[in-house]
């Protein structure tokens, strides 16, 4: 080996090893070194995801390119070149969910939180000095631990469960929705199940699953799961409510890429099916991982091969419609490793962890109500839908907080806040513009038909006829029912160009003549001025 393809194997190879342990710093100026000469696609990924670690989306933009011209069939090249500058839309996102950092978290590494119905919440710790430090972070093995959820939202001083706990890494766990059951990843040691390294002269393990039922107030009968193997790992378990599925990630035969979520059928006699693979509309050629089910089995997981903000992000799909993963956004999402989200559907809360900090801490995770309002556009007569007609959504005092242009399915989404009165302003040219209420809910979608009907003003030889526009009292704005009828005399205007009108206003007989007089001039001129605003010369 020549010594320039040596120093660019050695760059590489201390750039993976901080990207293992997400030093993104060091690794960005590793792969940097690295990529002087040609790599291979993976190295130009993984320069790209700690680039945008960093925030640095422009420069990992670069490398996603170069990666994508290796392996232009891999999902992850193609869901980038589809939208590269994917990033401001996730930051645009409607919020659906606020963190609070958890009062038990300890200055080491806590992670993988789950709450069982009966106020426990489990947790993956290596908060335990007494332990044997692990040499990759420096920090004591991985221990499980448990802790009470009180009414108020605190929880009890979390305690070591040390049935489970042994002298190897232990946890993440999932508990079945009786209590009786716990399912927990741990080492292959356990089962002495290794292989040696002979050039390195150490024992190199894998995760596996274990099984563990209620004794009394104890875990026991700790037993591993059938299809463990010391060929590749399989962990971080998550039961169904109905206990009948339990979901993991693995590297087995079958991975799209590294680790993959999988499921697994759980019988009644307690024997297992086959493993199977979630396939392509959550799995990636990189790595998914931390899989969480609910009971109405919405699937929340993390992911570095889907369009994120950078390491892992964590998204939702569900199930049951075979839709597309969802990323869940800011603020539990970051340009750091973001994972092992789970959701009480009970107590209606959440539970994420992050790295944010330098430190896997847990978080907790409190649903923000939200709603989209969709309006689709339509012609009242012929049912087509308009595309190019301008849509703005009202607050309750009809205030335009924004307004958008419906595509070409006529169609314009907003995300509004729950139980909040709303309407859309619907207008497009040669239409009769309307407002269309939106329904008051609690959360999910709310569509609404904007019917628009087509302008028909009769003109004859001396008027075109259009019922009256009234001003609200001592006022001179153009009122939303002013302007619908405003809007019939533009279109007619465009299409007869020599037609020149005279503007009028009127006023009752309340105040002085001569206040009256002004503010007719200001209606008068209130009128001309928007008929002029849509397009319509002054002259």
């Amino acid at each position: 080996m020549d010594a320039g393809k040596s120093d660019a194997y050695v760059y590489r190879q201390l750039a993976d090893s901080y990207y293992n342990v997400y030093n993104s710093k060091e690794a960005i100026k590793w792969y940097a070194k690295a990529t002087e000469s040609t790599q291979d696609s993976e190295t130009y990924f993984k320069y790209a995801q700690m680039l945008k670690a960093e925030g640095r989306y422009e420069e990992a933009n670069v490398q996603m390119k170069k990666f994508a011209g290796l392996v232009p069939s891999d999902q992850r090249a193609i869901s980038f070149l589809k939208d590269p500058n994917y990033v401001p839309k996730l930051k645009s996102q409607t919020k659906l969910f606020d963190e609070v950092a958890l009062g038990l978290n300890s200055g080491n590494s806590d992670f993988g939180a789950v709450l069982t119905d009966d106020n426990t919440l489990y947790f993956t710790s290596s908060r335990n000095k007494s332990r044997k430090t692990y040499g990759w972070n420096d920090e004591p093995y991985l221990d499980i631990y448990k802790a009470t959820y009180n009414a108020n939202g605190t929880f009890s001083e979390p305690v070591a469960v040390s049935e489970l706990n042994t002298k190897f890494h232990d946890g993440p766990s999932s508990v079945s929705a009786d209590g009786n059951t716990i399912y927990f990843s741990s080492e292959s040691f356990k089962e002495g199940d290794f292989e040696k390294d002979k050039k390195k002269d150490i024992k190199v393990g894998q995760v596996y699953l274990f099984k563990a039922t209620k004794d009394g107030d104890k875990w026991a009968n700790v037993k591993a799961l059938p299809f463990n193997s010391k060929e590749f790992s399989t962990g971080n378990p998550s039961l169904s409510k109905d206990g009948k599925t339990l979901y993991f990630s693995s590297n087995r035969p079958g991975s799209l890429g590294g680790n993959d979520i999988w499921k697994v059928a759980v019988n009644g006699d307690g024997s297992y099916g086959d493993p199977e693979n979630l396939g392509v509309k959550v799995n990636t050629e990189g790595n998914e991982n931390f899989p969480f089910i609910t009971e109405d089995n919405i699937l929340y997981f993390a992911s570095d091969g889907k369009k994120g903000f950078g390491g892992l992000d964590i998204f939702r799909v569900d199930l049951s419609k075979g839709g597309e993963a969802e990323n869940l956004g800011e603020p539990v999402n970051t340009s750091k490793d973001d994972f092992a989200f789970s959701f009480n559907k009970t107590k209606n809360v959440g539970f994420f962890s992050s790295n944010k900090t330098g430190k896997d801490k847990i978080y907790q995770a409190n649903p923000v109500c939200g709603v989209q309002a969709i309006a689709t556009v339509k012609n009242a007569k012929t049912g087509a839908v308009l595309s190019g007609a301008r849509v703005a959504i009202l607050d309750d005092k009809k205030n335009v907080i924004e307004t958008r242009t419906s595509g070409e399915d006529g169609m314009v989404s907003y995300n509004v806040d729950c139980n909040k009165a709303y309407s859309f302003q619907v207008a497009k040219d040669g239409y009769e513009s309307n407002t269309f209420a939106v329904a008051k809910t609690n959360g999910g979608i709310v569509n609404v038909a904007a019917d628009l009907e087509p302008i028909d003003v009769i003109v004859t030889e001396k008027e075109i006829i259009l019922k009256e526009i009234f001003f609200e009292f001592n006022k001179s704005n153009i009122t939303q029912e002013g302007a619908f009828e405003l809007d019939k005399l533009v279109q007619v205007m465009k299409n007869n160009d020599q037609l020149v009108i005279m503007a009028k206003g009127h006023t009752d007989n309340r105040g002085s003549d001569q206040y009256n007089l002004n503010l007719s001039d200001r209606r008068a001129k209130a009128t001309v001025q928007y008929v002029i605003s849509k397009g319509i010369p002054s002259s």
